[in-house]
C-alpha cells in the first residue's frame, strides 16, 4: 500500500479501494541518487512520476546556464508535460536534487488504464487542469511580479527554502544568485 500515492490520486477522483489498489499497483518504484536524471534533453518523457521521498527539479539550458522551472517535492508529481503528451523529444532535464524515491507510471500503462479503469480518464483530466492552472499562475507571476514578491511568495513554502540550493531558487524566480542574495539581505534588514 502506498498511502501517499493513494492520497494524491484521491485529490483528483473518487475511487473504490479495489480501483485505487489496481491503479497504484501499476506504478513502478525507483531509487534516484542525488544529481541523477530521470529525463535528459533530447529524450522523450515516457513516465508520470510521483515523488515519494526527495525532490526533483525540471530545468533547461539557455546559453549554458541552467534555468529551473519546476520543483517536485515529496507527495507530488513530476512530468515534462509537453514531451509526455506530444511524444516529442524534450528540451528539459528532470534531475534529483537529493536522494529520492519515486513511483513511475509509463504512458503505455496509463493508456491501458484508460481502457479498463474509465475513472482514470477523469483523474488525469483533473490532474492536467491542476497542472495548467499552476503553470499559468507561475507564468503570470514571472511576467507581473517583482523579484522581491516572487521570493516573498517562496517564503510561505518552506519546502523550497529547506530543500533547494540558492542557485536553483534564483533561476526559478528569474534572477541571478547575486540578486537573490541582495533581496535576502534587504528582507533581513527590513524585518
Amino acid at each position: 500500500m502506498n498511502t501517499g500515492l493513494e492520497e494524491f490520486i484521491a485529490k483528483y477522483v473518487k475511487l473504490s479501494e479495489a480501483e485505487l489498489s489496481d491503479i497504484t499497483s501499476k506504478f513502478k518504484g525507483k531509487l534516484v541518487k542525488k544529481n541523477s536524471y530521470l529525463l535528459k534533453e533530447g529524450e522523450t518523457c515516457k513516465d508520470l512520476v510521483f515523488v515519494q521521498k526527495g525532490c526533483l527539479r525540471l530545468y533547461y539550458l539557455k546559453d549554458d546556464i541552467e534555468v529551473s522551472v519546476w520543483f517536485a517535492f515529496q507527495q507530488s508529481s513530476a512530468i515534462e508535460i509537453y514531451s509526455f503528451i506530444s511524444e516529442n523529444p524534450s528540451n528539459y532535464f528532470l534531475q534529483a536534487i537529493e536522494d529520492s524515491e519515486v513511483l513511475c507510471l509509463s504512458k503505455t500503462e496509463l493508456n491501458k488504464l484508460y481502457q479498463y479503469q474509465p475513472k482514470m480518464q477523469e483523474m488525469m483530466r483533473n490532474f492536467w487542469e491542476d497542472v495548467i492552472l499552476n503553470l499559468i499562475s507561475r507564468f503570470t507571476s514571472l511576467q507581473t511580479d517583482s523579484a522581491e514578491k516572487r521570493y516573498m511568495d517562496l517564503l510561505s513554502k518552506p519546502g523550497y527554502l529547506n530543500s533547494i540550493p540558492q542557485k536553483y531558487l534564483a533561476s526559478f524566480i528569474g534572477i541571478t544568485p547575486t540578486s537573490l542574495s541582495r533581496i535576502r539581505k534587504q528582507i533581513v534588514k527590513n524585518h
